[in-house]
């Protein structure tokens, strides 16, 4: 998005492309669906990304989600609005919304160079002069647009070069960690759930007991613990909370009903029951798969007869219903986050252009910043708008150079 809008606006422009093609992230994102925006208002989109969202209302204001899905519409790839407001192309095919930037590139005869990583930013009297890359080149530029993105999945070429490459230059990284990553759990059970999926569920984060989070939606089970698009959600601050004190996850499994109308619904079930087990009587609320473990954890013989369950054991019963509980031990590796949290400082960096407030001529944008946000679109909705923003900025700043004293033929 950074190199064709740049070319766009009259630059000439080389894409240095770490790996043999471009794209190869985007390609997996939103399980190969890509989700590539959000439907919701401005100010809602903003919220999701903490107190750093304040950073893109000037990106936003400039190229924000109908900007974006007219876009695409341009290019042959009409998108669709699901659940949740979240945006995905009609064809739900992510290699659709890739092919489009291809054609953004062609439209605008935009160089790409492959195989060919950037291994330094070279710089003079505070201002940027080009860059080195692998290949043993050097190249001059008065612009050089970082957008490296995160470290997260690695074999797409996201390593966290740009991490390094802005801090030899003088800024300041926050501090990486994964976010929106799957959760590793203590609990032995949860391997022999593998693949169980609950919907309409509420998760609660907790700190030695303290709520911290609360989310509503669906979750996974996997063989090391937990992760669907809940547990992603509130992964962020879960990871955070770890160096803090014990963290767990409670599962409340009725949420849709308050304590009364959940007890009201075990009365009726155990009282309809007869002889029926305990075991069977599990079929009416949980899934197939949970029976086991709730038998173990509600103590009830699981032969017991429905109407010879006392109230103690009712109300046990309630009670995991309400708040299954999870030991959280560590987030999934960093490589295999969705997002990277942390980054280069936005302190640092312009929010009208995304150039840096260090180096003239360095512009940044993507998840190599310091903004990330939960999921639902948002995170690559941020990375089009800021490559949007200083793709326009980097031409700019570039007619100016060439007018002034430049040479047309350096990029």
């Amino acid at each position: 998005m950074a190199a064709g809008r740049a070319a766009a606006c009259g630059a000439p422009v080389l894409l240095l492309e770490k790996k043999d093609r471009l794209g190869l992230k985007l390609r997996i994102t939103g399980k190969g669906r890509c989700n590539l925006t959000n439907a919701t208002d401005m100010d809602d989109f903003i919220s999701h990304f903490g107190p750093n969202g304040r950073f893109l209302y000037r990106a936003f204001s400039r190229f924000f989600s109908a900007e974006l899905r007219a876009f695409f519409a341009a290019r042959g790839v009409p998108t669709v609005v699901e659940r949740g407001q979240r945006v995905f192309p009609a064809s739900n095919e992510a290699c659709h919304i890739v092919d489009a930037l291809h054609q953004y590139l062609d439209e605008n005869r935009v160089r790409v160079q492959y195989r060919a990583p950037v291994t330094r930013l070279l710089t003079r009297e505070g201002r940027i002069t080009g860059v080195q890359t692998g290949m043993g080149q050097t190249l001059s530029s008065p612009c050089v647009i970082l957008a490296t993105g995160g470290a997260s999945y690695p074999l797409t070429g996201s390593t966290g070069d740009g991490y390094r490459l802005a801090a030899e230059v003088g800024h300041r990284i926050v501090p990486i960690q994964p976010a929106l990553v799957p959760l590793e759990t203590e609990e032995p059970w949860v391997a022999a759930l593998q693949g169980l999926s609950l919907r309409n569920v509420q998760v609660s984060l907790l700190l030695d007991g303290r709520l911290l989070a609360r989310e509503f939606g669906e979750m996974l089970f996997t063989h090391f613990g937990v992760s669907g698009p809940l547990v992603l959600t509130l992964s962020k601050r879960a990871v955070a909370a770890l160096a803090q004190g014990r963290v767990e996850l409670s599962i409340d499994l009725k949420p849709a009903l308050d304590d009364e109308q959940l007890d009201q619904r075990l009365r009726r079930e155990l009282e309809q029951s007869g002889r029926r087990s305990f075991r069977n009587i599990l079929k009416a609320l949980l899934p197939l798969r949970l029976r086991d473990p709730f038998i173990a954890f509600t103590g009830i013989p699981p032969d017991k007869p429905g109407h010879q369950i006392t109230s103690e054991e009712r109300r046990r019963l309630h009670r995991q219903l309400r708040d299954l509980r999870l030991t959280v031990k560590s987030p999934r590796p960093l490589s295999e986050a969705i997002v990277t949290a942390g980054g280069v400082d936005i302190n640092e960096i312009e929010p009208r252009t995304m150039e840096s407030k260090l180096v003239q001529g360095l512009y940044f944008c993507g998840e190599v910043i310091d903004i990330d946000a939960d999921t639902g679109g948002y995170n690559l909705q941020a990375a089009f708008s800021t490559g949007y923003l200083a793709g326009e900025s980097a031409a700019a700043a570039w007619h100016q150079w060439a007018a002034r004293d430049g040479d047309a033929d350096v990029r």
